[in-house]
């Protein structure tokens, strides 16, 4: 186990915090508009993150004095991206009655309401459980949102996929009975509305400490790797014979966060660890969870992840110590494998005689503006027509259970509004995304959501002039090193590295199943576009029949690139 000599903060945090609870109700009693530190930490369980806007700093009067204007971020948690119309319009008001007025769709199948005040975080928490869903465990050092193919396929593969969803979302849920004192009780009765069981000074799984960092658990399909299953700490490939699902195949160690300046940090991919069958895929989770729990680095927060744990002991190591915890040997994995990937964009048939419409979300913002209302479309067509609301990882929706005579209808709702339909965007913009950065999230150290438009804008034009503007490749764009857009595994990645400048990476792939290398460290924004257009000139030039960009890129290496992009570099 982690030496408990050496603990960081945060583990006496949550040690001392009586199972998540701190002082948090004291805070939420106070005047201040902000929450004390050790519960800003505490209440990530929760799903809430304190924020600040950076674009209001040093506004306000006196003499330049630092000033923050503190609000809170929410994130609600929708395992696989289900949710329905009702739940999405009690967001939308949610975000217009207490938020900033923009909703966002994250790339794990979430949603984010941000520019919540302190005074007004326990009525958007109640709301959210009051249409059934929940913000508990989003975010914090416990099992996330659970990630799945969010296709509304109703055939057994998809059953069965959902199942698993669903059940590993309860299995590893925390038992704590803070997030239902402090959010759910309706204190003028002192009743509790619980929506999930257990003892209220008790964590089976978790312990009164929780997880050293962060867990992320992914389910996917060889031929739709959607959700980036590589990228999880925990992965369950479905493995199928005659339309059945008869296990998964187990990868362990995903995880995309770095320090460049911390050299003992790295972005991995999962490995393959072991087959399963679906009796046995929620107690496997429990004792890959157990594991980390107990040997985790709680001494150091850079390198607490699962990942790390694996580097250093090995995988072999792992596999054993999993199998100890679980209590019997594990299979080894399969040969079934990520073949292919599906952005689920557009119209699609669902296999019941209705349909499902993809539709592209740029970047996952839903905001109303002159000239493009998302908000107001979307309340039309839930309120009108009653879809399914599937949020997909490339962060879009998919508007599930459409009658087919109401096509046309539902694409009026959409230009009507001022926005694109999917078939109106350019592929590039299509496997594009961002996180959101400035000027919310605290870690950014430049812009992403905010400027990716404008580089699609570019892109699109020199793709069209060299005839690749029907090449589908992902370009993918953070604010930091913490890659929460998962660029290291793109084909193009974009890494905020200083103010305006960013490090590209060339050689992922959309498969998701191999990383990128650093083309250039530090190129300013203006200069993206002219530093990739004589790459992809070379692409053009030198690519093989069927040869993806990334494919190209991994197989050049950044020598032979820059050689062939310094020979193109005035075309």
């Amino acid at each position: 186990m982690a030496d408990e000599t050496k603990l960081n903060p945060v583990e006496s945090i949550k040690s001392e915090s009586d199972f998540l609870r701190g002082s948090i109700l004291d805070d939420l009693s106070s005047d201040s508009d902000h929450f004390a530190k050790p519960n800003t930490q505490l209440l990530k369980f929760h799903g809430t993150y304190q924020q600040d806007n950076r674009d209001q700093r040093n506004k306000k009067e006196g003499e330049g004095k630092s000033s923050k204007q503190i609000s809170m971020m929410t994130r609600t948690r929708i395992p696989g991206g289900r949710l329905t119309s009702e739940q999405m319009i009690a967001h939308l008001d949610l975000c217009d009655t207490l938020g900033n007025a923009t909703l966002k769709c994250t790339t794990r199948q979430a949603l984010q309401l941000h520019g919540i005040l302190k005074e007004n975080l326990r009525a958007t928490i109640k709301k959210i459980n009051d249409v059934q869903l929940s913000t508990l465990a989003a975010c914090g050092d416990v099992n996330r949102n659970v990630m799945c193919c969010p296709s509304p396929v109703n055939d057994p593969v998809h059953q069965e996929m959902r199942r698993l969803t669903d059940a590993l979302k309860d299995h590893l849920a925390p038992r704590t009975q803070a997030y239902y004192e402090l959010w759910i009780r309706d204190e003028s009765t002192g009743e509790k509305q619980l929506v999930a069981g257990g003892e209220p000074e008790h964590e089976p799984i978790y312990g009164p400490t929780y997880l050293p960092r962060k867990f992320k658990i992914a389910v996917a399909l060889p031929e739709d790797n959607c959700v980036d299953i590589y990228t999880n700490d925990l992965g369950f490939l479905a493995v199928i014979r005659d339309g059945q699902v008869i296990g998964y195949n187990v990868s362990v160690g995903g995880g995309l966060g770095t320090t460049p300046s911390a050299a003992k940090t790295f972005p991995a991919l999962a490995k393959r660890m072991a087959f399963v069958t679906p009796e046995e895929a929620c107690a496997v989770a429990e004792a890959v969870v157990k594991v980390q729990r107990d040997f985790g680095n709680r001494a150091d927060r850079k390198t607490a992840r699962l990942k790390y744990l694996i580097a250093d002991k090995g995988l072999d190591w792992f596999r054993a110590k999993v199998e100890e915890y679980y209590g019997a040997a594990l299979a080894d994995c399969t040969d079934d494998e990520v073949h292919g990937f599906d952005d689920h964009l557009g119209w699609q048939d669902q296999g019941d005689g209705r349909l499902c419409y993809g539709w592209n979300v740029e970047n996952g913002r839903l905001y109303d503006s002159d000239d493009r209302r998302w908000k107001a479309a979307i309340r039309e067509i839930c309120s009108q027509f009653s879809p399914g609301i599937h949020l997909t990882a490339h962060q879009s929706i998919l508007l599930t259970n459409i009658d087919p005579e109401d096509r046309s209808n539902v694409e009026a709702v959409i230009r009507k509004h001022g926005l694109p339909l999917s078939e109106d965007i350019s592929t590039v913009r299509r496997w594009s995304m961002a996180c959101v950065a400035l000027p919310t999230c605290g870690l950014a150290v430049t812009e992403s959501e905010r400027v990716l438009p404008q580089l699609m804008d570019r892109l699109e034009i020199e793709l069209s002039k060299l005839g690749l503007e029907k090449e589908a490749f992902t370009v993918r764009m953070t604010g930091c090193p913490n890659g929460c857009a998962r660029p290291y595994n793109a084909d193009i990645g974009l890494v905020g590295k200083t103010k305006d400048k960013y490090t590209i990476f060339l050689g992922g792939q959309l498969l998701g199943t191999r990383l990128g290398s650093i083309y250039q460290d530090v190129v300013h924004f203006d200069d993206i576009c002219k530093t990739l257009t004589p790459v992809f000139v070379a692409f053009k030039e030198h690519r093989q029949s069927g040869e993806s960009f990334g494919d190209f890129c991994d197989r050049m290496g950044n020598d032979k690139l820059h050689e062939l992009s310094g020979q193109y570099a005035e075309v």
